[in-house]
């Protein structure tokens, strides 16, 4: 037995949990806490200026790592009401994140005490589980629970509020339990009769198609997608947001499908006969819940390791409650003789040549003359210039979900987007958090000049940190997706949809990064080598066409005649 504070004891179930990094913003309501962490050696503390973004340096430490990134906002009040923004994304994604806050002495509750809110009842939208520590003894058990409750499929983010009375009590505390003792490590394999029925439907399959989701590529399950495909000969599509999921350079890789996605893809599902749909909802980002996005007359496969999700949007001819890789694994072993072979060459081959087409004319689509830069000769660029192990993030907003398809992605995992959520301001922070989980790969994040104005004050944790991620600001000076909307709908009756900003490469160095600014296409690719090589985070400001704007959600204007 050990006797130590509610703090300490915090810090000591961090340690268990083999917590490398810790994001968050100083308060006086967990000091305990903090005094704790100065001397946790093992565990580096990276101070951010704002909770909602240390919020998404966790989440984007969490993707890229697959552990759980941890957020501790200091202070109780408006240091947690900071966290609700970027917990909701999380949970969007269903990123391990555990956030803990700062919380009213329990001797003070409802009696409108200084910053006092009702943190068990906020955060309760925007997490899996929300807890409230009610005794320091209890802190270990509680922080087990939070990170259990984190990593168990399917993933997704906590919150744990705790006292300051609860961190500033001393108890006594046993030996702290590490996750390979207390965690289950296994995944569920389909049942025998589900694979057996989905075997027979892809081996009669003349149009089979695979779509790839997040439950493949969260966790690093291609090579099992990739032997199913080869063995069926079937092109795999991924959806929105995880074109990342296969490597771009496999030959069956159609990318993303959907309203989203490319032509290419989108075809495919809207005419195959057979979908695989392996860990994927097949929700609104890949098919807006319509027809209109995927063969009403498929038989659709729907491999999910949350069993709400099958069939839910769409019905299905098997539901196959399952890891997507082990059932991928399964299915490779059931299918012995494809009946249809002929067909599905024929298929496939047609897939294979549509491919090559499209990326070539996209290619030679580019505008790489136009001046403002148009945004299609920009992605060219970039698909020319970025590393093949580059990892990328994105914001919401026009351009980036323009690119989201338009880059190449060779190595999973190396896409991490907002897309669930929609949520702008995202892409800068959730890169120094990819970063810290994978210092040794490059991480180039994708946003507007209106989102990274949102975050640029995090410059200075990406300095003191030495976090050297580069961010590319597409400075369209607008928000680019409502002044489509206002341009294509309401007749170019513009109200709040232009920004202004300082120059961002002038603010970088300021911040003590470097800064490069781009105003004609041939410099694109010596500026983004140049941030990549210079050794402290970089902001490449990118002065894009202003006019260059794509109406994305046209259904939902369908009332206005568009």
């Amino acid at each position: 037995m050990q006797k130590l504070s509610g703090g300490q004891a915090a810090v000591e179930s961090l340690r268990a949990e083999n917590v490398e990094h810790v994001f968050g913003l100083i308060g006086s309501a967990t000091m305990e806490m903090f005094d704790a962490l100065y001397d946790a050696k093992d565990i580096n503390f990276i101070g951010v200026h704002d909770e909602r973004t240390g919020t998404h340096m966790a989440d984007g430490y969490a993707r890229a790592s697959g552990r759980a990134g941890v957020i501790l906002a200091g202070q109780n009040g408006p240091g947690a009401t900071n966290l609700v923004t970027g917990l909701g994304q999380a949970a969007a994604a269903f990123s391990p994140v555990v956030s803990i806050a700062g919380a009213l002495s329990s001797g003070h509750v409802y009696r409108d005490a200084f910053q006092e809110i009702d943190q068990q009842a906020l955060f309760r939208p925007v997490t899996k589980k929300t807890w409230t520590a009610t005794s320091a003894d209890r802190v270990p058990e509680m922080f087990r629970e939070a990170f259990r409750t984190a990593m168990t499929p399917r993933r997704g983010p906590v919150q744990l509020n705790l006292p300051r009375d609860v961190l500033s009590t001393t108890a006594e505390f046993p030996d702290f339990q590490t996750p390979q003792s207390y965690r289950s490590q296994t995944v569920p394999a389909a049942a025998v009769n589900a694979i057996r029925d989905a075997a027979a439907l892809l081996s009669k399959a003349t149009r089979p198609v695979i779509i790839a989701g997040g439950g493949i590529k969260n966790t690093g399950g291609h090579v099992e997608a990739l032997d199913l495909a080869e063995a069926l000969n079937t092109p795999i599509v991924t959806s929105p947001g995880h074109g990342d999921a296969i490597p771009f350079g496999h030959p069956l890789n159609a990318g993303q499908m959907g309203p989203r996605g490319n032509p290419v893809a989108s075809r495919l599902v809207k005419e195959a006969d057979v979908i695989l749909a392996l860990g994927t909802r097949i929700g609104f980002n890949s098919t807006f819940y319509s027809y209109d996005n995927i063969n009403e007359k498929a038989d659709i496969i729907q491999v999910e390791l949350d069993p709400t999700a099958i069939g839910r949007h769409f019905p299905v001819a098997v539901g196959i409650w399952a890891d997507a890789p082990t059932a991928a694994v399964q299915l490779r072993e059931a299918i012995t003789n494809m009946v249809a072979r002929a067909e599905v060459e024929t298929w496939t081959d047609a897939f294979k040549t549509e491919r090559r087409n499209y990326l070539a004319q996209r290619d030679a689509d580019a505008k790489s003359d136009a001046h403002p830069i148009y945004p299609s000769g920009l992605f060219k660029e970039l698909r020319d210039t970025l590393p093949k192990d580059v990892v990328v993030t994105m914001d919401a907003g026009t351009l980036c979900l323009q690119a989201t398809d338009a880059l190449n992605y060779w190595q999973p995992s190396s896409l991490f987007t907002p897309l669930d959520f929609g949520l702008v301001g995202f892409s800068f922070a959730c890169g120094l958090g990819a970063k810290v989980a994978r210092p040794e790969r490059p991480v180039v994040s994708l946003m507007g000049d209106g989102g990274f104005g949102m975050t640029i004050s995090e410059l200075s944790t990406a300095v003191d940190h030495s976090i050297n991620t580069v961010t590319v600001v597409m400075n369209n000076q607008c928000w680019g997706a409502e002044k489509a909307y206002q341009r294509d709908f309401f007749q170019g009756r513009y109200i709040g949809a232009d920004v202004s900003s300082p120059p961002f490469d002038k603010a970088a160095e300021l911040y003590g990064a470097a800064g490069f600014r781009v105003e004609r296409i041939t410099e694109v690719g010596e500026a983004i080598r140049a941030a990549l090589e210079c050794g402290k985070p970089a902001v490449v400001d990118v002065a894009v066409d202003p006019t260059a704007l794509y109406s994305f959600r046209r259904d939902s204007f369908k009332h206005r005649g568009g």
